[in-house]
C-alpha cells in the first residue's frame, strides 16, 4: 500500500516542481507575475507570496478556459468540497499520498472558484457563503479523517482535535472583527498557510513515514503528518489568541 500511495505523493510532487520551474522560467523572461488577489491577502514567513503568485499564474489559464465552457464558480466550489471529502475519506483509510493529492485539487479548486467568479463578474454575497462553508467543511473533514485513521490513539486525536480548534478559532476571529466593523488583524495560520501545512505532510507520511517508524518503533506511523497537526495546533491557537487580544484592544 504503501508503494502505490508513495507514487500519489510523487505524481503530486512532480506536478509543483514542473509549475515552480515553469514560473521561473516566465520571472525570468517576462518578470514577476502579479496577481491583485495575491497582494490582498499578503504572504507571511509560513508561505511567502512567491509560490502564491506562481499558483495564480499557472491557473490563470484555467480559469480562462473554465469560463469559456460555462463552468460557472458555484460549479468548481462544489468541485473543491468533492475533492476535499475523497481526501478525507483517503486519509481516514491510511492513504495520505492520496490525501495529498485530493487535498491539493481541491484547494486549486477553491482558488478557481474565485478567479472564474471575477472573470465571468459572476460574483456575489450567495457564492461568497458557498465557498466560506465549503471552506469550513474541507477543512474539518481532512482532520477528522485522520481522527478516524488514528483514533486509537489518544494522543494522536488531542493533537487533531487541537488543530482543529486553531482552524475554527483563527476563522472566529476574523469573522468576529468584521462584524464588530474593527481591522481584522493579520497572524500566522491562515487557511491557505494552514492547507500547505497538511498537505505537505500528508504527502511526506507515506515517503518518509516508514523510515521514521522503523528507526523509531515507539512513534506512531503517522508521526510524520502528526508534525503538521503540531505546527498548525500550537502556532494556529497562538495566533488566535493574538487575534482575539487585538480585536479586544479596537473595541475597548
Amino acid at each position: 500500500m504503501y508503494g502505490l500511495d508513495a507514487a500519489f505523493t510523487c505524481l503530486t510532487g512532480a506536478l509543483w516542481i514542473v509549475l515552480l520551474a515553469a514560473y521561473r522560467l516566465r520571472v525570468a523572461r517576462f518578470g514577476s507575475f502579479n496577481s491583485d488577489r495575491v497582494i490582498g491577502i499578503g504572504g507571511t514567513a509560513l508561505v511567502g507570496q512567491d509560490i502564491m503568485q506562481a499558483t495564480y499564474w499557472a491557473i490563470d489559464p484555467i480559469v480562462r478556459g473554465l469560463a469559456a465552457v460555462g463552468v460557472t464558480a458555484n460549479m468548481v466550489t462544489w468541485a473543491a468540497l468533492a475533492l476535499g471529502l475523497g481526501g478525507a475519506v483517503a486519509i481516514a483509510g491510511g492513504m495520505f499520498g492520496l490525501a495529498c493529492l485530493l487535498a491539493t485539487l481541491s484547494t486549486i479548486s477553491d482558488i478557481l472558484d474565485g478567479q472564474v467568479a471575477r472573470v465571468t463578474s459572476s460574483g456575489s454575497a450567495r457564492g461568497e457563503l458557498l465557498d466560506a462553508a465549503v471552506d469550513r467543511y474541507t477543512e474539518f473533514a481532512f482532520i477528522a479523517g485522520f481522527i478516524v485513521y488514528a483514533h486509537e490513539s489518544p494522543v494522536l486525536v488531542a493533537i487533531a482535535l487541537c488543530a482543529l480548534l486553531a482552524s475554527f478559532m483563527i476563522s472566529y476571529a476574523s469573522a468576529k472583527a468584521e462584524a464588530l466593523s474593527v481591522t481584522t488583524p493579520r497572524g500566522l495560520m491562515r487557511r491557505h498557510e494552514r492547507a500547505v501545512f497538511l498537505i505537505l505532510f500528508s504527502g511526506l507520511q507515506p515517503l518518509l513515514g516508514p523510515m521514521v517508524h522503523a528507526r523509531w518503533p515507539a512513534l506512531p506511523e503517522s508521526s510524520v503528518f502528526a508534525v503538521a497537526l503540531v505546527l498548525v495546533a500550537v502556532i494556529g491557537n497562538v495566533s488566535a489568541i493574538q487575534r482575539f487580544v487585538r480585536i479586544s484592544r479596537q473595541v475597548a
